[in-house]
């Protein structure tokens, strides 16, 4: 009777694996590992950005709150996804890498569902939007699980590209949402379940849409994603209880690393998510001066400004720093990490400096707005690539400096600190305003710049990578 758990266990488990010997190391399944992890790595990134998809267009669909309220909305899948990794990121040498993935991605079900019932009428109470942003954050979660799992599976000679690949592509589900979402909504062919609603713009005519289209067509995917992981992944005997992998905080590099992921996913994650609002409430139908104005003035603003709509450019700069991610990754491993993290630093420096101007919009004239709008829209573009150049030189530095359960351990922490960035974005800019908590992710980056230098950068370097 008991022959039977035994078996099964047998075959998820993996009895011995070492990457480092070429002689033993089975490839293919690194590489079948990567592109399933990836591929629902992606999914759940678009899970997690689902309601910045959704968020900015709330108050089109029929629903009455205020900027206030949808900041602290689009700023709760970031702090649900923080404290979801600190869960995440024991998981793997506990569950494995089979039932990890594949119990994630159903998960990841239960706030796509949701959004999808909800965006159809807009008579959700404000808590019942702000429970589905919270869920939304398991998707966040997976990360601290996924990549760490994935990082098993690779000698660390090939880390960096690697991660590289799988961060970036899961990274894209970011960009993915937010590009399909126009047009998914506009589909009425795909409107099986639930009827149309009407959404109104400033300035526009009422238009048909079917918005659960941009949430429901995702849990299909959800499905074969959970369904491939069960049957396709194994797992790596790399165990450890929570108290042994608690050892990565005895290591100043675990507190150094964490403060420059920070710098570069936590910007990444935080622009994503508050992109489009910032964008409509400051160069669109969110700004009262631009819209509503008063007289002759605000007439000239609306005939001579093309007040942009956030969804058409919202996907661009999780595009360019999930590309960055992917470009980069390889780069790395050739020249190795920390080069380019001080790369995005100083880059990270310049892009927030040049951007800080555009936060405040000049309402004078439509020439004015047109090209703060052009400042605005470039300088986050710039953001966001030195983040994603960051965000693939860290995670080949830490597989460099820390042995393999413990380099696990601290890209899942790390990345769980970091994922708060959708949370403290849209709480700075909300308390603080746009240029104080830009002027502050200056002072962040250049600290950060110093670190690099000095641990694991210059010549000597106790810990170079």
């Amino acid at each position: 009777m008991s022959s039977a758990p035994a078996t099964t266990r047998k075959r998820e488990w993996l009895e011995a694996w070492d990457p480092e010997d070429e002689a033993t190391w089975d490839r293919g399944l690194a590489w079948r590992t990567l592109w399933i992890t990836t591929f629902c790595l992606t999914l759940a990134f678009a899970a997690w950005f689902l309601p910045s998809a959704i968020i900015p267009k709330l108050g089109a669909l029929g629903y009455d709150f205020s900027k206030e309220q949808l900041y602290w909305m689009a700023a709760m899948p970031g702090l649900a996804a923080g404290l979801f990794r600190l869960v995440w990121m024991v998981l793997p040498p506990i569950m494995g890498t089979r039932k990890l993935v594949s119990l994630t991605t159903l998960l990841l079900v239960a706030s796509t569902l949701g959004w999808g019932v909800r965006v159809q009428s807009p008579t959700a109470p404000y808590w019942e939007l702000m429970v589905l942003a919270f869920l939304a954050g398991i998707g966040g979660g997976a990360f601290s699980g996924f990549m760490p799992s994935t990082s098993y599976f690779f000698p660390r000679r090939m880390q960096g590209t690697a991660l590289g690949l799988q961060a970036g592509l899961g990274n894209f589900g970011v960009s993915l949402v937010q590009l399909l979402t126009p047009y998914l909504i506009a589909l009425s062919a795909l409107a099986v379940f639930g009827g149309s609603q009407q959404m109104a713009a400033p300035g526009k005519p009422p238009t048909t849409v079917w918005f659960q289209n941009a949430a429901l067509v995702w849990i299909p995917l959800m499905v074969v994603g959970a369904v491939l992981a069960w049957t396709m992944l194994r797992s790596v005997p790399v165990t450890a209880n929570i108290r042994q992998q608690f050892d990565i905080f005895k290591t100043q590099d675990t507190w150094w690393m964490t403060l420059l992921y920070i710098m570069t996913f936590g910007t990444f994650s935080g622009l994503a998510a508050q992109f489009g609002l910032l964008m409509t409430n400051l160069y669109g139908a969110g700004n009262e001066e631009i819209v509503k104005g008063a007289g002759a003035s605000a007439q000239l603003l609306i005939d001579g400004y093309a007040v942009p709509d956030a969804v058409k450019y919202v996907f661009l700069g999780p595009l360019v720093g999930a590309g960055a991610r992917v470009l980069f990754a390889p780069l790395t491993d050739r020249m190795g990490g920390a080069v380019w993290t001080l790369v995005s630093g100083v880059g990270l420096i310049g892009a927030i400096a040049f951007t800080i101007p555009a936060l405040t919009p000049d309402t004078s004239s439509a020439a004015a707005l047109d090209a703060g709008f052009g400042q605005f829209l470039w300088g986050m573009l710039a953001i966001f690539l030195f983040s994603g150049i960051g965000n693939a030189s860290t995670f080949k530095q830490m597989p460099m400096i820390f042995e393999r359960r413990q380099a696990g351990g601290v890209i899942g922490w790390t990345a769980a600190i970091a994922a708060f960035g959708p949370f403290f974005f849209g709480v700075g800019v909300t308390t603080l305003g746009p240029v104080v908590f830009y002027a502050i992710g200056i002072a962040w980056a250049a600290m950060c710049v110093g670190i690099t230098w000095w641990r694991y950068a210059r010549p000597g370097a106790p810990k170079r990578s």
